[in-house]
């Protein structure tokens, strides 16, 4: 009987991530940026009913860029987590940090022992009375602590850095939506008309249920 072909474990990791990477690298780009009102998404798709963001929770948001059929099992887990949460317990013990915690241990489990990683990256985040909390969730599992803004996705990296260079947590809800529109276009170097894009967020001065997303006219307006 022959032997079994061997495949060391580092190279099995390198090979899973590397799958993972081109799958979320394929996905259109969204960004996520601090403002002065709260939290504001803002991401290419052109399809007005798959949606790449939505809320969780009263104070929380999600938002991913991969395989829509597993980002979509991952949010809907992460809406029965905090229903359940909130009715057990208290409507203010959900929190961002515990569902990105449940998200990271979930991914990390699947990338280990799966068939194969999923293929996405999200992004969780929660508005405060006093502040915003961020955070990023890799395909692996890794969980990161951001501030200011998060961009993933394809062309994540030239994303941040364009954000990076103009965005202020204190700016306000428009001109970080035309700051978003503007990027974008500029790394895909082609226009991104207000029907591309998707722009939603979370804005402290909603009340219980901090959600919110624009249809294109309301985009077109802003973006003037």
């Amino acid at each position: 009987m022959s032997a079994p072909f061997y495949v060391a474990p580092e190279q099995v990791m390198k090979d899973r991530a590397e799958y993972a990477q081109k799958g979320i690298a394929r996905g259109r780009a969204l960004a996520a940026m601090e403002v002065d009102e709260g939290v504001v998404f803002v991401g290419e798709n052109p399809s007005r009913s798959l949606y790449k963001t939505s809320e969780i929770y009263d104070r929380i948001a999600f938002a991913a860029v991969g395989r829509y059929s597993e980002f979509e099992s991952m949010r809907v887990a992460g809406i029965r987590l905090a229903d359940v949460k909130g009715y057990q317990y208290g409507r203010s013990d959900v929190s961002a940090k515990t569902l990105a915690n449940a998200y990271s241990q979930a991914l990390g489990t699947i990338f280990m022992s799966g068939d194969k990683p999923y293929e996405v990256e999200l992004i969780v985040a929660q508005v405060n009375d006093d502040g915003v909390e961020l955070y990023h969730i890799l395909y692996d599992g890794s969980l990161v602590d951001e501030h200011g803004t998060i961009a993933i996705g394809g062309q994540a990296e030239q994303l941040t850095s364009a954000l990076q260079a103009d965005h202020d947590p204190g700016m306000d809800r428009d001109a970080a939506i035309r700051l978003g529109a503007r990027v974008l276009a500029d790394v895909v170097d082609r226009e991104l008309p207000a029907e591309a894009l998707e722009v939603s967020g979370l804005d402290r001065r909603n009340g219980r249920r901090r959600f919110f997303r624009l249809d294109p006219d309301e985009v077109t307006s802003i973006l003037g």
